[in-house]
């Protein structure tokens, strides 16, 4: 099995910045993309941001130039860097991974348990 812990999160004035971090562990044979999602009240989750296991990233339209994902594939992390935080930014985030267990050679989605990301206007 493979656990996804997030932290980071938290309350934040707007143009403040926060960082999110998300570690997997358990019998991880290989991991594949990673990335973060958010699901603000009311809407439905959506795609913040990917990055590739070559560290190709993509970016929804809205986070562009603020927000900046990054991994460390030792340490099985992905990272969300975020600035210049708006109202609308606020929403509960999800990472996760596609990741194969060392039983299981097959590529799985694995989410974490969502944290809380508030911007005060």
């Amino acid at each position: 099995q493979v656990q996804l812990v997030e932290s980071g999160g938290g309350l934040v004035q707007a143009g403040g910045s926060l960082r999110l971090s998300c570690a997997a562990s358990g019998s991880i044979f290989s991991i594949n993309a990673m990335g973060w999602y958010r699901q603000a009240p009311g809407k439905q989750r959506e795609l913040v941001a990917t990055i590739t296991s070559s560290k190709s990233t993509m970016y929804a339209d809205s986070v562009k130039g603020r927000f900046t994902v990054s991994r460390d594939n030792a340490k099985h992390t992905v990272y969300l860097q975020m600035n210049s935080l708006i109202p609308e930014d606020t929403a509960v985030y999800y990472c996760n991974i596609q990741a194969s267990t060392v039983a299981l050679r097959r590529l799985y989605d694995y989410w974490g348990q969502g944290t809380q990301v508030t911007v005060s206007s």
